[in-house]
This record gives C-alpha cells, structure tokens and sequence, in this order.
C-alpha cells in the first residue's frame, strides 16, 4: 500500500491544472479573480500542482523551522485551503496532528495538553486573539472560556492576519513555503519524480541555517526525508475522558490512509467530479480520487442558506445528521407547495449525500428522500476508533426498520465479531444469544480493518500493545445478506452531534456540585438522530434513590436548585457535554438486580420537558 501523499503526487503529475481546492468566502470579501458559482464567491482555487507543491514546500519551511519526526502538532485551524495544506505537510513532515476541543473546561484542556505532550500548536489568529487578546472578553461573555493558547509552552504557528494576543516568534502559516517558485522549477521535479519517491526541496540556503526566514533557510539539496514508515503517529483525537484520564484515538499513517480508502467507497469517488463539504474525510479522498473538494465558507449549520446552494448539483457531500436537518429545514421552507408559486421548482441537492458520524435514523432519511427525491442517500457507521465501517441507503434502511437499526453491510476489508459472552449489560437491554425465532446470534459487535487504530494514546505512551480489534458497545446481529443490524448498547453513551458522552465519567463530579445529591445525564432521541442531553438532579435533604416501584419521580425544571447547577456545570463539564436543560427530581427510580438509575424512565419523563414526544 503507497502513502496516500504519494498518492496525491500521483494525481498531480497526470492533472496539474485541474481544481483540487475550491473554498467559497461571504461578500465581504469583495470581488475574486475566480468569481462566482451559484451565486457564491469563490475566494480561493488551488490547482493539484500547487497543491503539490505547496504542501512540499510547507514540510520543507517546518522541518526548517526544527520540526521533527515524530512531532505533534496541537492542531485549530477550520478547514480552508490554508489550513488543509498545513496539516498535510505536517504528515509529509513526519509529524502527527492532534485535535483537541478548544472549549474543554480549563483542567481538561491542560489534562489534554499534557497527555498528547505537542511540541508545536497551529492556531487560527482570530482563536489567539480570543483567548488571550482584546476579544478574551466578549468569548467570556458568551460562555466561551478559551485556554490561553499563547502561553502554551510550544512553538507556535498562525493562520490568517496577524491579531494582537499572537505571541512573539510565532510564525504565520503562509510564511512557511516561502516564495511561489517560478514555473518549471520545484513544481518541475514534483510533478517529475518517480512515483514514491521523495520530492524535490524548495531552493533556499543551505541546512543547518538558523530559522529566521524560511524562505531562505529551505536547503537546496533533498531535505532531510520524513519517516516513511506507515506505522508512525498521524492523528490523534481526543474523544473522552476525565482530568485524570483522557481518552485520544492515534492513527497511524496507514491506518488514516486506510480511512481514506474507505470513505472513497462510501461516495464511490471518480476524477472530475465535486465533493462539498466541510469534512476532511471525505474531501481528502475526493481529491485522491482526482477531483475537486469544495469548502464551504462556514459550517452548514452556521451558514445552512449559503450550504444550500453551494451543495447543489455536486457530485457528493456529507453531513452529521444535524446539519441534514438545518440543510432540509431551508429546502422545505424554499419549496413549500402553499407558497406563492406553489413550491413548482424541485430542490435540488448533491448526487449523493452521506450522512454519519452520529446515528442516522429512518426519519431523517425519509424526510430527506421526500425533499430531496434526486439525491442518493446513504448512512454511514463507525466510530473514530475506525471508520467508516459500514454502509446502507435510504432505501434499504427503511424497508429493514422492524428488524433493528440496520447500519448495512461491511465495507470491502472490513471484518466483523458478534461476541456473545456480552457482561455489564443493563438487565433490560440483557439480549439472548439467538432471536426468538433461532435467528442470528446477538452480542456486541467487534470490528477489525484497515482503518483500525493504533490504540488509545495513553496506552499506547505506556507501551502496551496496538489494537487487533475495536469494541464498539454496541449490541447487534448479522442477518442472512451478511448486513449489520443494531438492537442496542452494553454501556451507557449519549450522542450529540459527533460528540460520543459516557455519563459515568462526569456524573461523580456533577455529584460533587454544592446542594446536588444525585446526577444523572441522560440524551433524549431528537427525530433526526441527535439527542438533546438532560441533566436530572435531585438535592440534599431529599430523597435520593428509590426503586422502581416507589412512583414515578416529580421532575421541575426552573428552580433554584437547577438554576444554580446550570451556573456551575460549565466549570466541571468538557463543552461537548454541558446539558441542554437542567431538571429537578424528586428522585432518581432505580431498576433491575443492580439498581442502576433507570435512565429509560427518566427519558421518557423528562422528553416533554424537551419539547420531545416519545414514541
């Protein structure tokens, strides 16, 4: 298996002039020399020989600023062409990237810091300036506190305009590849090497210069190769965890290689085509596949009118399931048959649009067919410890809804384990090993693959082995086509967005709040597959925990004590996981042999409360 950098080279020498990025801007921009599609502004185009040619250069301009192999890199920087060609050339380098969530609580961002240990943070401007500049306030003021990017201890880069809380002797992003070489120079032995070969260096003075000018300090000769060894650090993303232990995915430069291969089959890439989206993973293979990845100016849920349009006509997209329902929401309102004139022109929507990162429910689909009938709608499952797993469409996924949640069939190189010796099941989620009619065995799915990961970072730092096999906690079965269907889960998990909760991990602490005698976290189903996350506590003096049979609890929302937790859940809650309402309870109900808190009951009892009718 080649590196996929070298696989991209490969698409460089054969179409150097061909659009590989294209990232529309807002009209505040003014006029570009690319000007408009569908109305939009196209505010950048890189070809795949600059393409090429930039990241190279961009690796020389690091490794002569002193990155080396095996370097992490604290990676905050949206996806825009800038931001893309950094964070290539920081694989082309040899480093790893590491996403960390900016909006952590303070102690878990330092947590976080100080497991993945990065040498080097590459930052968005404006997140220096509110941060630790003049707009640290304002973001204060919305509920937004940012750790002090400039004080981390590492060598820092920045995109975009300088802002005041930059710090000193960061370097700008764009500053990196130095000069454009002129026509026939670097792009001339990139785009001329053998394939898997190390490029050619950007001309400069010789190595060893001291890193003023990166321009300047680029060697002549071949730079110092990266490790090309596929099984060095490549991502590292954090996903869990407490203060004490948090939990970061590592792939591996295979294993993220391996990612790509597969999300080329879920949107079944071929060169000249548009992937529009904001997700790298599936714009990285849509280029890999010769064609042109499409950013959008801002999220889709941020700007959902401007998606709308951008996403029209393109070949493939995909969303999380919230940004579907924010996407359709404009479409219905736009072509709704009682408007003026009469809703007479279709949307219009991407060939074929992919959906995942979060459960993807018939609902949603259903909608989504019936809005957009000319659009191939698939859903995709796995998890960031490998992915993507699986496919479905909407189709299919429909039909099959009374058995299960079908989530479709193995990807090619995907394997599949139905464990059924499943322990720490809840005693209402407790599964036989067969169906009721001799069917299928049920137990948790465990999968293998190509885009499995190294390990978790803690573990693997410590030097226990790589992983052989994820266990995703999941319970499901496969049916005779060999497709995967779900019937439940052996832990308790929320999902929000591509945010993945464990309630146990934060509830001793929500425990700990001043007045609060009991906390639980439970997610309420939204129709589009999301949940709303419900923060159930019940205060000191009261009753705490009762069995099932002691009456179903009192639930008040808006009361001193709710109102007081929401002040405070913020100092003890990563960001990704502070509730969406608070709620007091008389008590928490328990069941089964274990007493656990009977979160099914609390959904059902606090769903109203979310504007949420439960089925």
């Amino acid at each position: 298996m080649t590196n996929f950098l070298d696989d991209l080279l490969a698409v460089a020498r054969n179409a150097p002039d061909v659009v590989a990025l294209r990232w529309f801007g807002g009209s505040r921009f003014g006029g570009s020399r690319f000007g408009r599609r569908d109305g939009a502004l196209v505010r950048e185009e890189v070809t795949f020989g600059d393409l090429a040619e930039r990241v190279e250069r961009t690796a020389a301009g690091l490794r002569a600023q002193g990155m080396a192999p095996g370097d992490r890199v604290l990676f905050s920087i949206r996806p825009r062409p800038e931001g893309v060609i950094l964070c290539l050339a920081v694989l082309r380098a040899g480093g790893a990237v590491v996403f960390v969530d900016p909006g952590s609580t303070p102690e878990l961002f330092a947590a976080r810091i100080a497991a993945a240990k990065p040498r080097w943070a590459a930052t968005e401007a404006l997140l220096y300036a509110a941060s630790s500049g003049p707009l640290r306030g304002i973001a204060r003021s919305r509920g937004l506190l940012l750790p002090d990017y400039g004080r981390l201890p590492v060598r820092h880069l920045y995109s975009g305009g300088w802002l005041p809380g930059v710090p000193r002797g960061a370097r700008r992003v764009a500053s990196l590849a130095g000069r454009v070489a002129a026509s026939g120079s670097l792009l001339g032995s990139l785009l001329g090497s053998a394939p898997g070969s190390a490029p050619g260096s950007a001309p400069g003075s010789a190595p060893g210069s001291a890193p003023g000018s990166v321009a300047e300090a680029a060697p002549r000769t071949a730079p110092e190769a990266a490790p090309e060894g596929e099984d060095r650090e490549a991502l590292i993303v954090f996903t869990s965890g407490t203060t004490s232990d948090p939990r970061a995915v590592v792939h591996t430069a295979r294993t993220l290689g391996g990612m790509l291969g597969l999300f080329a089959q879920v949107g079944d890439l071929k060169a000249g085509q548009r992937a529009h989206t904001d997700q790298m993973f599936l714009g990285l293979p849509a280029i890999l596949a010769g064609g042109t990845w499409e950013i959008p100016a801002k999220a889709p849920k941020e700007a959902p009118e401007a998606f709308t349009r951008g996403v029209a006509g393109a070949d493939s997209s995909f969303l999380v399931p919230a940004d579907v329902t924010a996407l359709l929401d404009v479409l219905e309102a736009r072509h709704d048959p009682a408007s003026a004139d009469g809703g007479a022109d279709p949307a219009v929507g991407p060939a074929v649009l992919a959906v995942g990162a979060a459960p993807v429910t018939v609902a949603l689909l259903e909608r989504g067919r019936r809005i957009l009938p000319g659009t191939r709608w698939l859903a995709v499952y796995g998890a960031t410890e490998i992915l993507p797993a699986a496919m479905t469409d909407a189709d299919e996924k429909i039909v099959a809804a009374a058995s299960g949640d079908l989530v479709g069939r193995p990807l090619d190189g995907i394997g599949v384990r139905i464990d059924t010796a499943v322990v720490d099941l809840d005693d209402d989620l407790a599964a036989p090993s067969t169906t009721s009619d001799g069917g299928p065995a049920v137990g948790e799915l465990v999968l293998t693959g190509p885009s499995l990961m190294a390990g978790y970072l803690s573990d693997l730092d410590a030097g226990k082995p790589r992983a052989t096999e994820h266990r995703t906690g999941d319970l499901a079965y496969q049916d005779a086509d060999g497709r995967i269907v779900l019937v439940g889960r052996n832990r308790d998990m929320i999902i929000r967005g591509t945010v993945n909760i464990y309630p146990g991990l934060f509830e001793p602490r929500l425990r700990d709040l001043p007045g609060v005698a009991d906390a639980v976290l439970v997610g309420v189903p939204v129709p589009d597959g999301d949940e709303r996350v419900v923060l159930v506590v019940t205060a000191e003096g009261g009753s705490r925990r009762e069995p099932g049979g002691a009456g179903a609890p009192r639930v008040r929302t808006d009361t001193d004590l709710t109102r007081a937790v929401a002040d405070q859940v913020g100092q003890v809650l990563d960001h990704g996981a502070l509730p969406d309402l608070v709620v007091e309870a008389s008590h928490v109900p328990l069941t089964g042999r274990s007493q656990k808190p009977d979160r099914r009951a609390l959904v059902n009892l606090v769903s109203p409360l979310t504007g949420t009718v439960r089925a």
